[in-house]
């Protein structure tokens, strides 16, 4: 992910100028994590609420300073406030979803069973990090999904760096338990709203 920051800031530098071409690259490279992100937040209702995100990411690019890393970052914060909002104007908790595999995507070439796989590793991760506390299965998904760093994920959640990397290893820990039940007990995957 960080691996782009540069093409990504030199693509949203270009953007800001008006070249639509630049904002294309920019979304690309930010979309399948930033809907990651969201599915694991409103489950099926991720790319909606994407959409909206992106409506307020390039209304408001002229006012964006910054690089690629500080892109993303910036780009979280609006489709976790979109998300928000979606929540709220639901009142429902996040349910699950399946992860579609255009998601997935990745440059190079992979055969379709190595893609399935993957889909189905990651349909199963997110629907684990869906079950933490809604605390650690944002700072989960904004550091591993996003891949912001610790001070980058708290200015998103409006928290301390510490607290967020905090979360973060307790969600993770939490997950590396479920994961190693489910190899020793061969049980079926959790389901939404388990608890360890």
């Amino acid at each position: 992910m960080q691996a782009h920051d540069g093409e990504l800031g030199a693509a949203v530098a270009r953007a800001q100028q008006g070249d639509e071409a630049a904002f294309a690259v920019a979304y690309r490279i930010v979309q399948p994590a930033l809907l990651g992100y969201l599915r694991g937040i409103v489950g099926d209702d991720a790319e909606d609420v994407a959409s909206d995100a992106w409506l307020e990411i390039a209304r408001d690019l002229g006012r964006f300073k910054g690089d690629g890393a500080g892109f993303r970052g910036w780009t979280a914060t609006i489709a976790r406030h979109r998300a928000l909002d979606h929540l709220r104007r639901q009142r429902v908790r996040p349910r699950s979803s399946a992860l579609e595999q255009d998601v997935l995507e990745l440059p190079g070439p992979q055969s379709t069973h190595e893609q399935a796989l993957e889909a189905m590793s990651t349909e199963h991760a997110l629907e684990l990090v869906r079950g933490l506390p809604r605390d650690q299965a944002e700072a989960v998904l904004l550091r591993v999904v996003v891949g912001l760093d610790g001070p980058a994920a708290a200015r998103v959640l409006g928290k301390r760096p510490g607290a967020v990397r905090t979360a973060a290893y307790r969600g993770l820990k939490r997950l590396a338990g479920q994961l190693g039940a489910e190899s020793v007990t061969d049980d079926a995957p959790r389901t939404l709203g388990e608890s360890t």
